[in-house]
């Protein structure tokens, strides 16, 4: 057998085109890893706008939204109703008045127009104290109710305790005392015919 030369039979230039055939595959399948893995890693400011616009459904965030503009609307009520209340103090008190010269002095003007700002503050004065007062009342009120109910639950875990007490006594020789067994189951009864009638 003849020796065969590899130069000759182009092993060489085998060896070449097989480096770049390796070289394609393993870029295929580090496209195909890439890609499996959800693709390229994102930049550090990508990442953070990302994080940071917020498109999905937060119930609290519109909870707090819905309350913010209902406070919003109530006052806005509330100052339509405080222009409405003085436009009236005002046409009230500008129809009582008889028609003044109207070679009023400048001085005379300006005096009218500090008794006006004088008799809004005062009627607001006087608004801010009424609501003060209805709110110390219910305040008030509801105290009065919380401590009436804080009794009532207190003497009732008096009476439920107590009751433990007797129901958990014991004679000396470890038996439960009857006695105490016997009146609850009395009392009880004698509750049970007391209310259907």
């Amino acid at each position: 057998m003849k020796r065969r030369d590899r130069k000759d039979d182009g092993i060489m230039d085998g060896s070449k085109s097989n480096t770049i055939g390796n070289n394609k595959k393993k870029k295929k399948k580090k496209k195909k890893n890439i890609q499996r893995l959800g693709g390229t890693a994102l930049s550090l400011e990508a990442f953070a706008n990302a994080k940071s616009t917020n498109q999905h459904h937060n119930p609290a965030f519109k909870k707090k939204q819905r309350e913010f503009y209902k406070n919003a609307k109530y006052v806005s009520k509330y100052r339509k109703s405080l222009k409405q209340h003085t436009s009236q103090q005002n046409d009230a008190s500008s129809s009582a008045k008889p028609a003044q010269d109207e070679n009023e002095t400048e001085d005379g003007g300006e005096m009218n127009i500090s008794l006006k700002k004088k008799k809004k503050k005062q009627s607001l004065e006087e608004l801010y104290e009424k609501k003060h007062e209805e709110e110390e009342r219910a305040r008030r009120e509801r105290d009065a109710i919380f401590l009436a109910k804080k009794e009532e639950r207190e003497k009732a875990e008096a009476q439920r305790k107590e009751l433990r007490s007797k129901m958990f006594k014991k004679t000396r020789h470890g038996q439960p005392v009857m006695k105490y067994r016997i009146e609850h189951l009395l009392q009880t009864i004698q509750g049970s015919s007391k209310k259907p009638s």
